[in-house]
């Protein structure tokens, strides 16, 4: 039998296309899975009649007949594919009346095919070798020129959408654009007799066709995926992104780079990655070093970056695109962190406000203390310059008195010298209080760390809280169960601050309630000093305390900031490595404990 060669490739094309049929049913329906059915269904029936001529091509039988009856497919074929370019392209199309108006010119072709012997419009003489058959007008002047549009232009679609889709999707637009070309191809040399060729040979070549369909189904599951609803994705991405391949020039990138950096696409595409960086003063020893390591290992690498022509902040993440552990390319994403940035800026300038306000109220409170504190012993010290006034006065009354002896001038030195001490008390009072008070108002502004013992730590406590216990009546009771001599090094002024602050708000725990009392322990415990305080008040509600330390939250309403024990926990952090823990029952009240590592004792 003649054309035996041929007949095998159209049989094995024919099989392919079934199995292509058979595999979308279990596809879930879409327009690109009805498409499809439409171009298979074109290309198996043009299949299915030429192999019909070459079965019957010894019989009664015109081969015309055949080549009438293929029609159907061979006309129909490039509306199929245009089809499928479009809803490649859109994801999905919505068919109007006016669309119908692409099938004047397939159908015409098919009536005058049939009925050629009667006008031979397409066929003035039919052969099944191409170098011997004879195109009518119709054929050559309209039919040719229409399918040669059609497929030029759902190769178009596919090929632009293919390379802006890029990577992955391009592997299966690519295997369908050259499955395509083939049969063109080899048509298109035997329609201008470049070389012989049999009418057999455009369906052979569709074997290759359907093989490629084949692979794009099969394996990179085409139809499962929506390239053009992925580009339109990412083109509304809120991150900018920049596809690079092994040799570094920019392969693809989305809208949203163009946009936000306010460049064109001129400016990017096939461009090397390191001429792009360096025009947007990005660090290019990063983003270098950040390459090496993705396409080395499967890592992220991640950055931080300022460009200063959009004046704008992002996070630069570097990922490898591998497909079975070959690097393809690499994918650059950026992040904009702008916004974050200003809110971020603006919750620091918030916080520092709050911070300052809460210095400020302590400072308030402090001084008032201080005035309190500094009163008695000033009206002490003022009583005490009038009695050695008056003594004075005496002394100076009794130097001519013949009756004022030794023994008078000694009792009147001995009194004058009570006066003085007296007053030396009050003087070095009055010292501690300065010395307590200057050490607070300095830790507002600076840090100092030196060595001071508990004892020192206790006698500020008092000194700074003493007005405020006498205001409120409530009393408090220390108990000292280590060695007051013990030496510690840190802030101790930031440390008075912490723990007045927690004396604080157990007076405020009573809620104006006198006669109340608060429990000041200091004990050593293993390898840690540990500073109590701890109120007999209503203890703290469970929604305070699970938020305790996380977050600037307060019980005293607008009378308060929540930074209290907030700047106190950071505090404890920062300036001594240690920690603040707390234990409260409702209707019991609560215990603050200040622990601090035994590294910062002496």
């Amino acid at each position: 039998m003649e054309h035996i060669g041929s007949l095998i490739l159209m049989i094995m094309s024919e099989i392919l296309l079934l199995g292509i049929a058979i595999f979308l049913k279990k596809e879930k329906k879409s327009q690109l899975k009805t498409a499809f059915y439409f171009v298979i269904l074109c290309l198996s029936s043009w299949t299915f009649c030429s192999i019909l001529q070459v079965l019957f091509q010894n019989t009664d039988i015109d081969p015309f007949f055949w080549e009438k009856l293929a029609g159907f497919g061979v006309c129909f074929s490039p509306v199929a594919f245009l089809t499928l370019s479009q809803v490649f392209a859109k994801t999905k199309i919505e068919f109007k009346w006016y669309h119908l108006l692409i099938l004047v010119i397939p159908i015409t072709t098919v009536i005058l095919t049939f009925t050629n012997e009667y006008h031979h419009l397409v066929f003035v003489n039919y052969s099944i070798n191409m170098n011997e058959t004879i195109y009518g007008k119709y054929f050559n002047n309209v039919y040719s020129i229409f399918n040669g549009v059609l497929y030029a232009t759902a190769l178009f679609y596919f090929l632009r959408y293919s390379i802006k889709n890029s990577g992955f999707f391009s592997r299966q637009s690519l295997l369908i654009i050259i499955g395509t070309c083939i049969p063109l191809f080899f048509n298109g040399l035997g329609t201008l007799r470049v070389i012989p060729v049999t009418m057999y040979m455009t369906p052979i070549s569709f074997s290759f066709l359907a093989f490629c369909f084949a692979i794009a189904i099969f394996k990179f599951k085409f139809l499962k995926l929506a390239p053009i609803a992925l580009q339109r994705i990412v083109d509304r991405m809120s991150d900018s992104y920049i596809v690079i391949n092994e040799e570094n020039t920019i392969t693809d990138f989305n809208k949203t780079l163009l946009d936000t950096l306010k460049i064109k696409d001129e400016n990017v595409r096939n461009k090397n990655i390191f001429d792009f960086i360096n025009k947007h003063g990005i660090n290019e020893e990063k983003m270098q070093q950040a390459l090496i390591k993705v396409k080395s290992s499967p890592v992220t690498e991640t950055f931080e970056i300022k460009i200063e022509k959009v004046q704008k902040y992002f996070t630069v993440e570097i990922n490898a695109i591998r497909q079975r552990d070959q690097f393809l390319g690499t994918l650059i994403l950026f992040k904009d962190i702008t916004q974050h940035k200003q809110d971020m800026e603006t919750i620091h300038r918030n916080q520092d406000i709050l911070v300052e306000r809460e210095r400020l109220a302590s400072l308030g409170q402090m001084i008032g203390g201080i005035a309190h504190n500094l009163k008695t012993p000033i009206m002490s010290i003022s009583g005490a310059t009038e009695g050695l006034n008056d003594l004075i006065k005496e002394y100076d009354a009794s130097i001519d008195n013949p009756q004022v002896n030794s023994e008078d001038h000694h009792a009147i030195a001995k009194d004058m010298s009570g006066w003085i001490e007296k007053i030396r008390g009050y003087l070095e009072y009055m010292s501690d209080v300065i010395t307590a008070v200057k050490g607070q108002a300095v830790n507002f502004s600076e840090e100092q760390n030196f060595t001071f013992t508990i004892a020192d730590l206790i006698k500020h406590v008092n000194i700074l809280m003493k007005h405020e216990l006498k205001n409120a009546i409530v009393y408090l009771n220390t108990d000292i169960r280590c060695d007051e001599n013990t030496k510690m090094t840190g802030n101790m002024n930031s440390l008075v601050q912490v723990i007045n602050n927690m004396i604080s708000n157990a007076i405020q725990a009573y809620a104006g309630v006198p006669d109340k009392n608060i429990d000041l322990t200091i004990s050593e415990d293993n390898d840690n000093i540990i500073i109590s305080v701890k109120d007999y008040g209503p203890g703290l509600p469970e929604k305070v305390q699970e938020k305790l330390f996380k977050e600037m939250i307060t019980t005293k309403g607008k009378n308060g900031t929540g930074l209290g024990l907030y700047m106190s926990y950071s505090n404890i952090k920062a300036h001594f490595n240690g920690d603040i823990t707390v234990y409260t029952k409702q209707g019991e009240g609560t215990t603050f404990n200040i622990i601090l590592p035994i590294m910062y004792k002496l």
